[in-house]
């Protein structure tokens, strides 16, 4: 499916002659307008204090309700990666992260309200001191500090989740 299929008024003047231009675009016969589908930025957290624990969220929301989760979420407008990730963390987790290294970024594919979303998954690593208290919030339903040898990448709900947990090397070093 076309990721601009559900979309059938040009939203320039309306037409029904909106159609698809290319695999990421659809472009208006009538008008002219032309609107691309470009990724939307989402950001995940590796948060690890010093005992070698990760914090993991169970969702509280669809899609993957009630799977593990990395902190995290979309970047909104006018926002960097970084502030981002700060604010993410903070609505979900309650944590004020005082550094953060990015690690990768991994294309996703988010399906929200019956629409495929594209998104650009970019991952970071959150190192904090141990007896970091955490508290869900927002999407999180809870919060919990796992040893990261005990992090199973198939009991997290999301694709890109999963992938980056299997390609996150400090979780490597550590098995």
């Amino acid at each position: 499916m076309h990721p601009l299929e559900k979309f059938a008024y040009c939203p320039m003047c309306g037409s029904k002659h909106f159609m698809i231009n290319n695999e990421k675009s659809r472009k208006c016969d009538n008008c002219g307008f032309t609107y691309y589908a470009n990724p939307c930025s989402a950001t995940a957290a590796f948060i690890i204090n010093e005992d070698g624990e990760m914090l993991v969220v169970r969702r509280g929301k669809e899609p993957a309700k009630g799977t593990l989760d990395l902190p995290g979420g979309f970047a909104d407008m006018d926002e960097t990666l970084e502030e981002a990730m700060r604010r993410e963390i903070r609505e979900e987790t309650g944590i004020e992260v005082e550094s953060m290294e990015y690690q990768f970024s991994i294309p996703n594919i988010y399906r929200y309200s019956g629409i495929d979303i594209h998104t650009l998954d970019a991952f970071y690593f959150c190192p904090v001191k141990s007896g970091t208290q955490a508290k869900p919030d927002d999407d999180a339903a809870e919060c919990l500090w796992l040893p990261v040898n005990d992090i199973h990448p198939e009991l997290f709900g999301l694709r890109s989740i999963r992938q980056a947990l299997h390609q996150f090397d400090f979780l490597k070093n550590q098995k």
